[in-house]
């Protein structure tokens, strides 16, 4: 078993429950993390054999270009596409974080983590 990650992928976009969030929008970002197989790439050395971590972030980039609410609600897009369309990942972790969150205070960001495991 191995791990792919793809971290800091910077996303403007616009997710929010306010208005102000739909129409300004905001900075985002989204760190993949993904266990797999990956001894026969180890050996192979061909693209085929592993997880395309360029496959990982078009997915990433356009669940987030679809509005939402929550941000739990992205991250789960975003699992659900990586377990539907790439089948040896068996395990995903997907933090979505919204920089700078309009929260009345001096908060950096807020982060949602969700983790999935494929079941057998």
């Amino acid at each position: 078993m191995g791990t792919i990650k793809v971290n800091n992928i910077k996303i403007y976009t616009n997710h929010g429950c306010l208005e102000e969030e739909a129409k300004i929008g905001s900075e985002y970002r989204v760190d993949i993390e993904i266990k797999a197989d990956l001894n026969k790439s180890a050996f192979s050395d061909e693209l085929q054999d592993t997880v395309d971590y360029v496959h990982l972030n078009k997915i990433a980039k356009e669940e987030m270009a679809i509005r939402a609410k929550l941000l739990e609600h992205v991250a789960q897009r975003i699992i659900d596409r990586i377990f539907n369309e790439i089948p040896m990942v068996k395990k995903a972790k997907v933090s979505v974080a919204k920089i700078n969150p309009p929260i009345g205070g001096n908060v950096g960001e807020v982060v949602i983590v969700l983790t999935k495991t494929r079941k057998n």
